[in-house]
């Protein structure tokens, strides 16, 4: 039986359609290997279109009340519940999640950040307008910056495309979003649904390769570019948009560590670990994939870690026993069997550390003990289900070895002495410090790192406030 193979399309000025000189990719299941669709290959020529309608949509959507674009996002908000099952079934054949999963984790946390923002665009606040001179008035304005070129990743496609369209169309920007070339089918049936809801030209979705986000952020059109990817992705992007003083929004790896001390409920914590490093196939930024446990319970816990491990399962999207699906593509599964074989002689492989199956691209719960700081399966991101551990002998060890490396975006301190938390909530180098728990994210609460895991902050008042600028006037009050 041979698997029709769909059609995807770009959107662009409320409308579909095909890639101006027709190119096309192949989209690939990661469950099966198969061709399940095609998408548009965008060149300059779609960028210059998408490009035109967002400017030229700007004005209008600029110039609506905050009561006018909360109203809209709310009503996003109401037809993505509507089309839950819709969007459920287009992620998964994106990328091979589960779909309960999908249904629980992802659904109801994206409908809630739509309507953050919607409420935040009319909660827009300033200091007040005040006489700093004599006979002067002085406000400040918060405008919308402008156009804004977004590229989204493939780990979490649905949901990082509502981080970045949310707080800039809440703002007034007008958009144009470009899906990862591996999943692109959520994010064109997000166009479809919210094209009944916004003017043409506000929601612009290109699909594409490199080159297609390459020509977005150096088209001179985007006030703003924002981009969820790799350290090298982001540095091209910065690179790119300081020719033309673009404001740049980077969200960018992650290597989270896990700092574990002795007076830690080890049971609680290795559930809390294993989950929150093993879910969405350990494909997530902020993962509990690097483990640092105090010497004198290293060997019990890494014992009980192997174990939850092998307690874990990977599997079919309609399976709903299984905790994590398939690697999103065949790059991604040859990169974390690459850091596998490449283990120096010092590690073990306590669980896992193989390809399950011979079709799609799944990969077994796994644990390594035994590295050093300086390894690099320590060093740089995995992205893959795949947990390492170190033992640390004391607190300033433990910093020393959790802030040793590039990146700076998430990481989870496990202890029952307050002090301590305190101490290492201060001490640790990354954005967000989580005390006994690993990975929940709320709207409120921002989300962004430092160093080399980028700069700009999702989610909460700050991601809201990244897509305005501020402008300064000033009247005389004089007769």
């Amino acid at each position: 039986m041979t698997t029709e193979v769909r059609r995807l399309r770009n959107y662009i000025n409320g409308e579909f359609r095909d890639a101006a000189d027709g190119r096309t990719i192949d989209v690939v299941s990661p469950v099966t290997e198969e061709v399940y669709a095609t998408s548009p290959l965008s060149g300059q020529a779609d960028v210059d279109a998408a490009m035109e309608a967002a400017a030229a949509a700007f004005p209008a959507w600029r110039d609506t009340t905050p009561a006018e674009r909360q109203k809209a996002l709310l009503k996003i908000a109401d037809a993505f519940e509507e089309r839950a099952e819709d969007l459920i079934a287009a992620e998964s054949e994106n990328t091979g999640k589960p779909i309960g999963l999908t249904r629980s984790e992802e659904i109801p946390p994206m409908v809630d950040q739509i309507r953050f923002f919607a409420g935040a665009a009319r909660l827009l606040e300033g200091r007040s307008a005040g006489e700093y001179m004599e006979g002067l008035t002085s406000i400040v304005r918060r405008e919308p910056v402008g156009v804004c070129a977004q590229v989204a990743p493939w780990n979490y496609p649905m949901m990082m495309a509502v981080w970045k369209f949310a707080p800039a169309l809440a703002a007034g920007n007008t958009v144009v979003i470009k899906p990862s070339d591996t999943t692109p089918a959520s994010t064109v049936l997000m166009a479809e649904i919210m094209g009944q809801i916004l003017p043409k030209g506000v929601f612009n979705v290109l699909c594409g390769d490199r080159d297609t986000g390459r020509a977005m952020v150096e088209h001179p059109t985007p006030a703003m570019a924002s981009i969820t990817g790799s350290v090298r992705a982001g540095i091209q992007v910065a690179e790119s948009a300081a020719k033309d003083v673009k404001r740049v929004h980077l969200e960018l790896g992650g290597k989270a560590p896990v700092v574990v001390f002795d007076d830690a409920d080890i049971a609680r914590t290795v559930s809390g670990v294993s989950e929150a490093g093993f879910f969405n196939a350990g494909q997530d930024c902020t993962a509990a994939t690097r483990v640092l446990v105090h010497e004198s319970i290293h060997d019990e816990f890494v014992t009980a870690l192997a174990k939850a491990a092998a307690d874990t399962k990977t599997g079919q999207p309609d399976d709903e026993d299984v905790a994590y699906g398939p690697l999103n593509n065949a790059n991604q599964l040859k990169q974390v069997s690459g850091f596998i074989e490449r283990l120096p002689a010092h590690a073990k492989v306590e669980a896992g550390g193989h390809r399950v199956g011979d079709k799609g691209y799944f990969y077994a719960p796994t644990v390594v003990s035994g590295l050093k700081q300086d390894d690099e399966i320590i060093q740089n991101e995995v992205f893959g289900p795949v947990i390492t551990v170190q033992s640390f002998s004391d607190e300033k060890q433990a910093v020393e070895y959790a802030n040793g490396v590039d990146y700076a975006l998430a990481s989870s301190v496990w202890t029952t002495n307050h002090s301590r938390a305190m101490r290492m909530s201060k001490n640790l180098d990354f954005g967000c410090v989580w005390i006994n728990t690993h990975i929940p994210l709320v709207a409120e609460m921002p989300h962004g790192g430092f160093k080399k895991s980028g700069y700009g902050k999702d989610l909460s008042a700050y991601g809201f406030e990244d897509y305005t600028r501020v402008k300064h006037v000033m009247t005389s009050i004089e007769d």
